[in-house]
């Protein structure tokens, strides 16, 4: 390996810490209703007889700022559905009717508002260590090309510097993350 492949190797590590992080962040309710609060949801099928995504067994809309609209392609996965939505750490009540199922998003309180910040920092906190054991394994993986002598001891440092450039890239790109969607949770 030489010192450009363990960069790009370390960017993209990074990049999927910060990915890891955007799609955790999609799964926290704010006060307006969203597809992604739901779309990653694990629903066993029982007619399937298997656990699928929620966005692949249905169209999920959001027609009102405080309804999900969920349409599944087999009506007779509602209640599979349903059951799913109401297992989930979410403490939302679908109402089934006929073939589709509304999910009226309520208003938060102040208190669980600042509780989904917590956890919007913790989700955070769990990104921010994924990309620092990229980057130590970036680091490790820049002392045994030395030791190698694939690259001089300047070059480790370059490499170092550069490698801790993209740390802090992602770890600000996941910082702007988690004030966005704080602002958003927090807005009422």
């Amino acid at each position: 390996m030489d010192a450009e492949t363990l960069l790009l190797e370390t960017e993209e590590s990074m990049l999927k810490a910060v990915d890891f992080a955007k799609q955790e962040f999609s799964g926290v309710r704010t006060g307006k209703a969203s597809p992604g609060l739901v779309e990653n949801l694990d629903v066993h099928v029982s007619s399937y007889g298997s656990v699928m995504k929620l966005k692949g067994l249905a169209v999920i809309s959001t027609p009102e700022p405080r309804l999900i609209l969920i349409q599944p392609f087999d009506p007779s996965t509602v209640h599979d559905i349903g059951r799913a939505i109401n297992e989930s750490k979410l403490n939302l009540n679908p109402l089934v009717e006929g073939r589709s199922i509304r999910l009226p998003i309520p208003a938060l309180t102040e208190e669980r508002r600042k509780d989904l910040v917590k956890l919007v920092k913790s989700q955070a906190e769990e990104a921010r260590v994924r990309v620092r054991g990229a980057r130590k394994a970036a680091m490790d993986s820049a002392k045994k090309l030395k030791a190698e002598n694939i690259v001089t001891e300047d070059g480790q440092r370059d490499l170092e510097t550069q490698i801790q450039k993209l740390t802090d890239k992602y770890v600000k790109e996941i910082d702007e993350l988690v004030a966005v969607k704080e602002k958003d949770i927090m807005t009422i």
